[in-house]
């Protein structure tokens, strides 16, 4: 049963006006007639499931109304508000007693219905986000000329990094401006998708564009970053980094290391054939991405795409054995340093195995390492660290990496490409960016350090040492005087 919208609004209309089927003419009063009152012998009741189908439809009506529909609701505010709905209701249960108890509650349904309806585009219309206009350029406009928070959170990087950006997209033509939709829009459409993991209707709602064209910018910009990674995911300088050089619990035991390597699972979407590949050790369909980088903080090298059943052991052989990959050739003697799920060999150095490795083994009553072994594996750990904070750091500013998006499975490959290429972006431009701050000090504090507990210890031990030496020397004074006594007397 369908229930036409424009015969309820007899009630509403006070001059007795109603639809004559078209939009417009509805909502601007035209195509009058008499309403019609319904005769006691000729109404019949109405059983519950026909209530029920009613309101179905009436609903389908209403998602199915146009954009041109919504706003020509919204230039008649006042004729069909929520609060004139309710009116009209209290006046239809004052005359209408001799109504069918069925007719009064499909009636109420249907005008409840209707108010939902108004109220659902007027939200989606009308109320900004944030505080921030929905058109495209409105939003650009507030987001850029507002406040620095502002500008991190929509677009997850600073200002004048986004900016910067934006230029080198424009003038080596990877980008281009067109008609409609300036580059700095398209990127912003860009960068809040893979920022707050947004659907298309919510960035069509916020850029106030068409589906197609959130998805054609997405993808444009998309190819545009990841034609970057050649330039922004380089091979380690082969000196000793800084962060070894100045640290004593690695110098110079550590020199020749050069960056760290890891695997990475992203949460995956694929099709029901390929799910038992994908599905990893937790039950959970990723994929796995290796990874390695620098103590800076800075992505060397990235290969998604692997099957989450994938030990990491075999991706690692086959990007070595395959050389369109570009893998960053080791230099002699150099090395990086691997887990566990590694092997120990010639340029990866791995921890012993059977042996505590894992910094939470630390903490506790055995802090301090019980032979040689141990000790190496908790600075290694401590050292190999760095990777996990650039997992955190890449995860919390694009959260997209958190779940498994709807896209086609290259698509999901190419974001964390493009992904990794942006972090590295970011660090260079700006080291104190305020995600690389808060997770490198977060991490800082988690790592124990015994090495100060250990000299504490000493210096206790030292101190310890001497009073009993003193007590020593004073007991032994007494003993020698009071025997030379003794044989005296």
């Amino acid at each position: 049963m369908s229930i036409d919208f424009s015969a309820q609004m007899n009630y509403v209309d006070e001059d007795g006006t109603s639809g004559s089927g078209d939009d417009t003419n509805m909502l601007d009063g035209h195509s009058k007639r008499q309403p019609v009152t319904p005769s006691s012998s000729g109404r019949r009741k109405r059983s519950r499931k026909t209530a029920g189908d009613a309101i179905v439809d009436a609903m389908l009506e209403i998602a199915a109304a146009s954009k041109m529909r919504a706003a020509a609701i919204m230039k008649n505010e006042e004729r069909f508000s929520i609060s004139r709905c309710i009116k009209v209701l209290d006046e239809m249960q004052d005359t209408s007693a001799s109504m069918d108890d069925f007719d009064i509650e499909l009636d109420e349904m249907e005008l409840v219905a209707a108010a939902a309806g108004y109220y659902y585009y007027n939200s989606i219309t009308k109320r900004p986000q944030r505080g921030m206009s929905l058109s495209g350029n409105g939003f650009m406009t507030q987001v850029l000329e507002g406040h620095d928070d502002v500008c991190r959170e929509m677009f997850r990087m600073d200002k004048h990094i986004f900016h910067k950006l934006c230029d080198i997209l424009r003038q080596r033509g990877m980008l281009r401006d067109t008609s409609g939709v300036m580059i700095e829009e398209q990127l912003a459409i860009f960068l809040n998708i893979v920022g707050h993991n947004e659907r298309n209707r919510v960035i069509q709602e916020r850029f106030q564009h068409s589906g197609e064209t959130i998805s054609r910018y997405f993808n444009n910009v998309l190819k545009a970053i990841k034609s970057l990674s050649r330039e922004f995911l380089q091979p380690p300088p082969f000196s000793t980094p800084a962060e070894i050089l100045n640290s004593k619990r690695f110098d110079p035991y550590f020199k020749d290391c050069i960056g760290v390597i890891d695997g990475m699972h992203i949460p995956a979407h694929v099709p029901a054939k390929d799910q038992s590949q994908f599905r990893n050790k937790k039950g959970l369909l990723s994929q796995n991405v290796l990874a390695a980088c620098t103590f800076d903080l800075q992505f060397i090298f990235v290969y998604p795409g692997w099957e989450g059943s994938a030990p990491d052991s075999r991706v690692l052989r086959a990007v070595l054995d395959d050389p369109n990959q570009n893998f960053p050739q080791i230099p002699e003697g150099k090395y990086y340093l691997v887990d566990m799920g590694y092997a120990n060999t010639q340029g990866f150095i791995a921890p012993y195995v059977g042996v505590r490795s894992h910094l939470h083994e630390f903490i506790g009553a055995n802090q301090l390492p019980r032979n040689a072994k141990e000790l190496f594996n908790h600075r290694h750990s401590s050292l190999r660290n760095v990777i996990q904070k650039c997992f955190d750091v890449l995860k919390t500013r694009f959260p997209i990496l958190k779940v498994a998006p709807q896209y086609a499975f290259h698509i999901q490959r190419d974001i964390v490409i493009a992904a990794c290429v942006l972090h590295n972006f970011i660090r260079r431009e700006e080291r104190n960016d305020w995600l690389f701050s808060a997770i490198a000090g977060v991490v800082a504090e988690e790592l124990p350090d015994f090495d100060d507990q250990l000299d504490m210890q000493l210096a206790c031990s030292m101190q310890e040492q001497i009073a009993s030496a003193s007590r020593d020397s004073i007991a032994t004074g007494m003993w020698n005087d009071f025997i030379n006594k003794w044989n005296e007397w």
